[in-house]
């Protein structure tokens, strides 16, 4: 078992932040523990005729609000400590956007790459199984959604399992979200993760007198940034990032990492990796030794967009990055938190940074639970009232509007603008809220105390309005 233990690294941040509340001990200790852990094993008939025994786990952390929620991974590195910390971080995360979700997490210890479609979907449909059967899913109980090695298509495995097991639930689609749009999906939920670290970077950049100490000047704009970890969350990230006018200096995948002074464009270099199996190599970069590496590059803004415990006691001192945006969940060591602080270093925490996914997936389980599209009853009704609008001022102006205009103003909302919209709004509002925790508590305290101490007061409002604790 690895000296890193994550759930120890959570329950740190909670105690630095419980000590600023002044919410009873008992209360503060029911909010810190794990609810339910639930170890599952079951054989695999692999393709070739031998059995593999699987073993997998799922994780309710807190039941202050139902349903939970939380993803599911497949790694090697999926273990009771890990699913139990992820949880945690779950339900610190939900309350800090206003999600009313508990916590949750699960996973299935196996090597992705090392198995088949066919085994991936065997095991999919048994571990979905396994947790109906002790009622660890449905959409008012526990809803899953993707993870480390997992994607649409595992949900909508999920999702088949779950309705062939529910006996005509008309809400089954709703036990688990970030399913293919075909299935119960919803648009903008795939890059929903990568867009709220942008929308959640920009926020933080965007405050002149919070970047200033760093020698930054305010914006997204000509920014150097280092991204590791190309999955689902580092690329999009990446992409939106360089869309926002970013440049990306330096890229890492598990393979290895790359670097380039004067920018990489993100889509080249993922097409660069899907041609040669690689990203090392891309003409124009300087390769690095070893993927790590990529940690220690001068650059403005390092996303640790991979796993957790990346920057630890021995690499922190190294790392030049003047603001470091947590994409991934607890890639920074309390240790190595200690040193980029003394550093002067701005942690943009994960507890609300990679909250974009838990937040569409809010709007993906309303979706499903009220069985109709975001903007199918009001878009066209939004476009006839802004056509008449435009109407009235060509009357009253003389203007004459081009039709392209017209059609450029008088379109109607989609379920992608409605979703991302909410999305925006829900990450600059919890940045905002977690500032002004950090100002009234004092600059002494970082972003991640002050997070997770509006986290721990709405947790605890919910328990004192239940009337369990004074």
């Amino acid at each position: 078992m690895s000296k890193f233990r994550f759930f120890e690294q959570v329950n740190r941040s909670f105690d630095r932040a419980a000590k600023l509340t002044r919410h009873h001990p008992t209360l503060l200790d029911q909010i810190k523990a794990c609810n339910a852990v639930y170890y599952i094993s079951f054989p695999l008939k692999r393709d070739d005729g031998t059995i593999e025994v699987i073993h997998g786990w799922r994780a309710e952390h807190s039941h202050h609000r139902l349903p939970t929620k939380g993803g599911i991974r497949y790694s090697m590195s999926v273990g009771d400590d890990e699913i139990m910390a992820l949880a945690a971080l779950m339900t610190y995360k939900c309350a800090i956007v206003d999600v009313p979700f508990g916590g949750a997490k699960g996973g299935v210890r196996i090597a992705r790459h090392k198995y088949s479609e066919a085994e991936i979907e065997r095991i999919t449909r048994r571990y979905t199984f396994e947790l109906v059967k002790k009622r660890f899913i449905g959409p008012g109980i526990d809803v899953p959604a993707p993870d480390f090695g997992t994607g649409p298509k595992e949900m909508a495995w999920i999702a088949d399992t779950y309705m062939t097991l529910s006996g005509g639930d008309i809400n089954a689609l709703a036990c688990v979200t970030g399913k293919p749009v075909t299935q119960g999906g919803i648009r903008g939920r795939v890059e929903a993760t990568g867009r709220g670290v942008f929308f959640g970077i920009r926020e933080a950049c965007g405050i002149a007198e919070d970047i200033k100490p760093l020698g930054l000047s305010p914006g997204i704009e000509g920014k150097r940034v280092v991204v590791q970890g190309l999955g689902n969350v580092g690329y999009h990230a990446a992409k939106f990032l360089q869309e926002g006018g970013a440049v990306l200096v330096g890229l890492a995948e598990y393979e290895g990492a790359i670097w380039k002074a004067d920018g990489l464009d993100v889509d080249a270099v993922m097409e660069h990796r899907r041609e040669t199996g690689s990203i090392l190599n891309f003409p124009g970069a300087t390769n690095l030794p070893r993927s790590s590496d990529i940690l220690e590059v001068d650059c403005d803004i390092l996303v640790p967009a991979a796993l957790e415990n990346q920057i630890t006691g021995e690499n922190a001192s190294r790392v030049k990055a003047k603001i470091v945006a947590e994409a991934a969940n607890g890639p920074t060591t309390s240790e190595a938190e200690a040193v980029l602080k003394q550093k002067g270093v701005m942690i943009i925490p994960d507890v609300y940074l990679n909250a974009g996914g838990v937040t569409v997936s809010y709007f993906e389980w309303l979706k499903n639970l009220s069985h109709v599209r975001f903007g199918r009853m009001e878009k066209r009704f939004e476009e006839g009232a802004h056509r008449r609008l435009l109407q009235v001022v060509q009357r009253v102006t003389g203007k004459e509007f081009s039709e392209a205009d017209v059609l450029a103003s008088t379109r109607g909302a989609t379920e992608e603008d409605i979703v991302n919209s909410g999305l925006e709004d829900t990450m600059i509002a919890a940045y905002h809220q977690i500032r002004d925790t950090r100002l009234r508590l004092g600059s002494s305290i970082d972003l991640r105390t002050a997070a997770f101490v509006v986290a721990i007061d709405k947790v605890a409002v919910s328990y004192e309005e239940l009337g369990i604790f004074p």
